[in-house]
């Protein structure tokens, strides 16, 4: 019950998680977690990245500027924990269904949503997580045998989400 999908492109599978969280809350889903939404800045300053919180579609910044020049990283850690404890709120509240923007190197070193997600599936409440290829191992790693690759298509994974709603 632990589905993850990768994508080639940026943006492309934050694309796909939300458009998903869209299709599955207009079908009456109970649905909490975060998709990320990337808004780009002028003069090639790089982007905004914010989390839109689900269900409530409350956005939550997740970067911060550290300049132009800047190679740091750029996550803002509150707004990140924000969307953690709101997606905890969520899941106490009866959610069917858990996605996650992304398993990334927060998770990774065991903070960001790495608890919540072990949290979901000990509830029986299945997880859909993105994750790129320079986290794959760290979230294999995590995720051993429980981790299911889902094809990056909008109907296969709403077909997963379905069928393992369905497998209750």
């Amino acid at each position: 019950m632990l589905g993850y999908v990768m994508a080639e492109g940026p943006g492309a599978v934050d694309a796909l998680l939300a458009a998903l969280a869209e299709r599955l809350q207009a079908e009456g889903r109970r649905v909490t977690g975060a998709v990320q939404i990337n808004t780009d800045l002028p003069n090639d300053v790089k982007c905004r990245m914010e989390l839109q919180l689900l269900p409530s579609g409350e956005r939550v910044q997740i970067s911060q500027s550290l300049g132009a020049l800047s190679k740091g990283c750029r996550l803002n850690p509150e707004g990140l924990e924000q969307a953690v404890f709101q997606t905890e709120q969520g899941l106490d509240a009866g959610a069917e269904l858990v996605l996650i923007n992304k398993f990334g190197k927060q998770e990774v070193e065991g903070r960001g949503f790495r608890t919540l997600i072990g949290e979901a599936l000990a509830q029986g409440v299945p997880v859909i997580v993105g994750v790129n290829a320079k986290n794959i191992a760290g979230f294999l790693d995590f995720a051993g045998e429980f981790a299911e690759e889902l094809a990056p298509e909008g109907e296969a994974l709403r077909d997963w989400c379905l069928e393992t709603l369905r497998s209750d």
